[in-house]
């Protein structure tokens, strides 16, 4: 079992820093923002410095997250999109991390279903073929306020790609508030399409309220109305042994000392876990 720090738990801190802290705080490794990383390389830092941090710290990273609005279709942007997924393999083999994660956000949400399934599909095989010859992998994560918000979705969209360079990411917050996954969907998945487990809570939007993560998801672990221990006994029953972060995405939390905040969601993850 790997518990690395996730980079959006320490939102306000730098690509440095977060090495410091995941170490100080228990964690083996880090799930980094390429918006934190490559801030450090533009300002610079090189994947060759960082990397000796990695060994000083014996760190490494486990997941650089995300590239986003993977459903881009319009020739351009969807251009821009590839050219955005050789950049983070690229950044993924210089860091020896094995796993990318991508997701749609709204870009798709006024197509018909078949328009975006097809559009879903073509994109995640490009995607799956950028990283295929260098060995990374990519975790898919759906996402609570967009139309690919099940798993059952993912997956089908993975059974039909063929590649087997696609997995999921069991975000508990995603699958919780997007209602259209249960915990014994989870529970009988295949363990090797997991890459990765997103330790959170929080709640749905409630009845004529906008999403906005910054308040659905503005509480610590146990706060919200996520069921984390039927979660957690749901990966736990896959036979699942990977990657499990802990993601705060709290604005209140945030004001706490980074320090702190890492060590809080590590501790208090193993809560539920052991």
């Amino acid at each position: 079992m790997k518990l690395p720090l996730h980079g959006v738990s320490v939102w306000y801190s730098n690509a440095v820093t977060q090495l410091r802290i995941t170490h100080e705080t228990g964690y083996s490794g880090l799930e980094i923002l390429p918006e934190h990383l490559y801030r450090y390389l533009d300002n610079g830092g090189s994947y060759a410095k960082y990397r000796n941090l990695l060994a000083k710290y014996q760190i490494e990273i486990t997941c650089i997250n995300a590239l986003k609005r993977m459903g881009r279709f319009q020739p351009e942007e969807r251009a821009a999109l590839l050219r955005e997924a050789e950049k983070v393999v690229q950044a993924a083999v210089e860091l020896r991390c094995p796993v990318v994660q991508i997701m749609a956000l709204t870009e798709l949400d006024h197509l018909p279903d078949a328009a975006r399934d097809a559009i879903l599909l073509e994109n995640l095989c490009a995607i799956a073929d950028i990283g295929k010859p260098h060995g990374i992998k990519f975790q898919i994560e759906v996402v609570a306020f967009t139309a690919f918000n099940s798993l059952r979705h993912a997956l089908d969209l993975i059974k039909q790609s063929g590649k087997d360079n696609l997995g999921v990411v069991v975000d508990f917050w995603h699958l919780h508030a997007g209602g259209g996954t249960t915990p014994d969907e989870v529970a009988r998945m295949d363990k090797d399409l997991i890459y990765g487990v997103h330790f959170c809570d929080g709640r749905a939007a409630y009845p004529g309220e906008d999403w906005d993560e910054w308040v659905q998801r503005n509480y610590a672990l146990g706060e919200g109305d996520v069921d984390i221990p039927a979660w957690v006994a749901a990966v736990k029953a896959t036979g699942y042994n990977g990657v499990w972060s802990p993601e705060l995405l709290s604005p209140r939390n945030w004001e706490d000392d980074l320090w702190d905040i890492a060590r809080h969601s590590i501790d208090d993850m193993k809560k539920y876990i052991y």
